[in-house]
Order: structure tokens, then sequence, then C-alpha cells
């Protein structure tokens, strides 16, 4: 009878979801050490289909690399949230209507699994993003937790590095 209990051998150390780090362009001013969560890179691959006669064969189609959250703590003095409002304002500016060019606001961002004691065991340079959306929390009376910023962002793509 074969053995049903087998237990992830020790020598295999699991990723832990609390072990990344996150990096900026150091013009953002944005510090890694203020991500709380941030997505990592998803993929949708399409099929395109090629007919013939009475049945179908599937070849891949167009690949688009989905959209990521981060959530960042709300600093004070310069504030996560200014931070954040001056990379949008290269997106767009409220003031004026005035949109940015995307040399200007594209940025690349570098994600970092880490192990136990704080070595690189994954990278993402995560090429091209753009904010899509930017949420900067809300005031409320009865509670104490940590004000948040929460930013969604479009990569044109993404790579792991070898």
């Amino acid at each position: 009878m074969a053995d049903m209990f087998r237990p992830v051998p020790i020598e295999q150390e699991p990723k832990r979801k609390n072990r990344f780090v996150l990096e900026f362009p150091t013009e953002l001013g944005i510090e890694s050490f203020l991500v709380q969560t941030s997505g990592k890179p998803s993929l949708e691959i399409g099929s395109t289909e090629i007919p013939y006669m009475n049945t179908s064969t599937w070849v891949a189609g167009r690949s688009v690399w989905q959209t990521m959250d981060i959530t960042f703590i709300d600093v004070i003095g310069p504030s996560t949230t200014q931070k954040v409002m001056e990379w949008v304002r290269l997106h767009f500016e409220s003031a004026t209507g005035r949109m940015g060019y995307a040399i200007g606001y594209k940025k690349n961002l570098v994600l970092k699994a880490l192990d136990p004691v704080g070595v690189e065991v994954e990278k993402w340079t995560l090429i091209g993003c753009q904010i899509t959306s930017a949420s900067f929390d809300d005031f409320d009376y009865s509670a104490d937790d940590l004000a948040m910023v929460n930013i969604t962002i479009q990569p044109d793509r993404c790579l792991l590095a070898a």
C-alpha cells in the first residue's frame, strides 16, 4: 500500500506572501516600505480559432497583461497621497485638463519576492506601468485604522528574471 502522507520536503522552503518589496523609480519619491499589499503579474492569452470543415483548431492569440492593485500606508509629510497625486498629475492635471505624454507618466517598477533572510528569490520587472485608478481612502471619527492609498496600475509588459 502506498504511503498517502507526503509532507513537503524541508529542503523546499515555500515562498511567503509577506516577504516582498516593490521598488519605484526614485523620481516618484515613493518608498518601498509604504507598500502594504501588491498584486502579482497575471496574463490573459487569447485564443484564435482556425475553423476547418466541421472542426476547429486553436492557436494562441493576443496576450494582455492584467492590472495590478497596490495599497500604501498614507504617512504624513510628505504624504503618500501627495506622492501618488504627483504621479497622477503626470497622467492628467485636473486643474487645467492637460494630459501628459506617455514618456513622462509610464514608469518601470520592480517586484521582488524574498527568502527568510531577505535574499531575492523572484524578480519581476513591470514595464511601462500607468495608473488606471487611484483611491485615497476615507475619514471616520469612530475608527483608529491607518489611512491607506490604493492604486491600480496597468503594465505594458512583465518580465520574470531567470
